[in-house]
């Protein structure tokens, strides 16, 4: 790990400002505790950025961030924005990020912490000790495929357009990112496709398969979309890796984030490789910018704190910063503190603020 690090914190809109205030106290815990170097640039993005400089992605935004080492993002996006045309909405700001980057491999955890177990409506034998990862390709398929748009036919109709491309370079190197994940783990990865009606997802699995070759030691298996969606609520437990397109793992990623009881809960990563051969990351909670609770100190910052561990794990390979920060979360888990989405009779419900110091508390308990 380099001695200095620079990280772009993007805070967005919505509950994103409010959880990355408890981002930047790990930060800070980061460079006092165990004597890091951590530059920390912060910018707009999403509607705040439109609101600053009229678009939800600036030019200047996009070439800092692109020079530092990582990138951690809040959340974009409200109903402030939702009658702007479709290209200067606050979600194209996260798209362009994505794309410019060449993020094209998105993991997403699910895991159930024990003393979450009873947040879950799904029975406890069901999600006990669940630890699934799901590959969401992210930077291809119905998401960027051209053509797209809204045309008119006649007076009295319209047609809406999207295209589902990938070609074999968008397939393969995903697949490799899937299979040697699958390596470090139990060495199962199941591909989720739509191949029976679906030609790019025929092309999909073909590729899935010829790419099994070169990782003789992982089993591979194949499910169609809509199976998989029902086998995440009836028998979660049966996954361990999971790849699958950009659109089918947006819906399963979040069909699986449901599983652990809140989406307050998960972080996730997308990481890419530039032409330069340097590895470019953002890590980001997969909650939304939740604008109905926005302000009111009650919204869960865990996901975005899980996220720095994932960041360090990932972009600085580091696993003991990784383990430090997940222990502290279980940490606080176990002594029944809790925020308002994950909070019961039988537990403490604390506020935003109060969690991300209870974090530092749990931090400082650690043996480093």
């Amino acid at each position: 790990m380099k001695k200095k690090i620079s990280i772009s914190l993007l805070p967005g809109d919505g509950i994103g400002k409010e959880i990355s205030l408890e981002a930047k106290k790990v930060f800070t815990w980061l460079t006092k505790k165990l004597k890091m170097e951590i530059d920390l640039y912060e910018d707009l993005v999403g509607g705040a950025a439109i609101d600053a400089y009229g678009t939800p992605l600036s030019d200047q935004t996009l070439n800092k961030i692109k020079k530092t080492d990582a990138i951690i993002l809040g959340a974009v996006g409200g109903p402030k924005w939702e009658n702007l045309d479709f290209e200067q909405r606050p979600e194209r700001g996260l798209l362009r990020i994505r794309k410019e980057l060449d993020l094209f491999a998105n993991f997403r955890p699910a895991i159930v912490f024990d003393s979450l177990v009873q947040s879950s409506t799904l029975k406890t034998e069901v999600i006990e000790g669940l630890d699934i990862l799901i590959i969401r390709e992210l930077t291809g398929g119905i998401y960027f495929g051209q053509p797209r748009g809204i045309e008119k036919i006649d007076h009295n109709n319209s047609k809406g357009i999207n295209t589902l491309v990938y070609t074999t370079h968008e397939i393969r190197r995903i697949a490799e990112v899937a299979f040697e994940t699958a390596m470090s783990r139990s060495k199962r990865l199941c591909s989720v496709d739509k191949a029976n009606v679906l030609e790019s997802t025929e092309l999909w699995r073909k590729i899935m398969i010829e790419t099994s070759e070169k990782f003789p030691e992982v089993k591979l298996s194949h499910m169609y979309v809509d199976n998989a969606a029902m086998q995440l609520v009836r028998n979660p437990k049966q996954f361990d890796v999971i790849v699958t397109t950009n659109m089918f793992g947006d819906i399963l990623s979040d069909c699986a984030s449901m599983l652990t009881g809140s989406l307050g809960m998960l972080p996730s990563a997308s990481i890419g490789i530039s032409k330069d051969g340097r590895k470019n990351a953002m890590y980001e909670p997969v909650h939304g910018s939740a604008p109905d609770i926005a302000g009111k100190g009650i919204a869960n910052p865990l996901a975005m704190i899980l996220s720095i561990g994932m960041m360090f794990k990932y972009s600085f390979s580091n696993e003991n910063i990784f383990k430090i920060i997940n222990n502290s979360v279980n940490s606080i888990l176990e002594k029944g503190f809790r925020t308002k989405d994950i909070s019961s009779d039988k537990t403490i419900e604390i506020s935003t603020s109060e969690m991300g110091d209870k974090v530092l508390e749990e931090l400082n308990n650690e043996k480093i």
